[in-house]
């Protein structure tokens, strides 16, 4: 069922299979919206409660207009609005690129409300920057991508988008074809166009606590990504204490899109290894 929740001035589109089972609420990536969790939706809505929502600037998420002032915000405030207003006390956080920094960041910040985590190709806040040079496929892209911001071609800056992140940095434009392109070029085409949602109060960095995180951990990535990137998963997995990974062959940056089967036999077998949650006191 899809509902709106109210956080700040934002109206965050939100959709929810129902239910009390234990919770997995998702969080999608920064060139998708909540369409992204299609497949995993409807993997788990029989065994589980499974939420998604749209940040702001994503999807179906409201905002004040653009000429309008826009406050600052934070992604773990509006995260903690979705669960207040569900009534969800502890979840799964299953989170993707940008999705995962903001799960880490939650669990970080309140862990009383976060079972788990699965993250999948995931930001960190306060991760290194990465300065080796690009290889040259990878440079001709970047090059393109900075024409196109310059003359707001928004249209190529999507194909680019696609090249990145659906096709992966150093493959051929349009490995991933058909309904899944269309699918990315309409999720991302709407932050694209929909500007700045206002000020991100960024949360503290979570590379140097790592180690911190306190609960199970689930960590995915695709063989296809950008080569720092699955650095920092192989750093993650070292770093977080109760941790399991999957590196899934011949997927770049959103393996749950692109190969479903497969990651949804992972992300069942991490949730079914998950400890029963202690009953409610009376």
């Amino acid at each position: 069922m899809k509902s709106f929740v109210r956080s700040g001035s934002a109206e965050l589109c939100v959709e929810d299979t129902g239910g009390s089972a234990a919770p997995v609420v998702c969080l999608h990536a920064g060139v998708t919206d909540r369409r992204l969790w299609g497949p995993q939706v409807e993997a788990l809505r029989a065994t589980q409660r499974v939420v998604t929502y749209d940040r702001r600037g994503f999807g179906e998420t409201r905002l004040p207009p653009q000429h309008a002032a826009r406050e600052a915000y934070s992604h773990v405030a509006d995260l903690l609005a979705v669960l207040d207003t569900l009534l969800i006390d502890r979840a799964v956080l299953m989170g993707c690129s940008q999705g995962g920094r903001i799960a880490i960041d939650m669990a970080l910040a309140h862990p009383e409300r976060v079972r788990a985590l699965v993250l999948v190709a995931s930001a960190v806040s306060g991760a290194p920057e990465v300065d080796d040079p690009y290889p040259p496929l990878i440079q001709a892209r970047v090059e393109a991508y900075e024409a196109a911001e310059r003359c707001g071609d928004q249209a190529a800056l999507n194909e680019l988008d696609a090249q990145f992140w659906l096709d992966g940095p150093e493959q051929p434009s349009g490995r991933v074809g058909g309904a899944l392109r269309e699918l990315f070029l309409a999720m991302n085409a709407i932050p694209l166009a929909s500007g700045s949602p206002g000020d991100e109060i960024a949360a503290p960095p979570a590379w140097e606590r790592l180690e911190e995180i306190p609960v199970p951990t689930l960590v995915v990535w695709g063989t296809l990504d950008f080569a720092p990137l699955g650095a920092r998963m192989h750093e993650i997995v070292q770093r977080i204490p109760q941790v399991a990974s999957v590196v899934m062959d011949g997927v770049a940056h959103l393996p749950g899109l692109e190969k479903p089967a497969e990651f949804n036999r992972a992300l069942r077998a991490f949730l079914a290894s998950l400890p029963p949650e202690a009953a409610a006191a009376p």
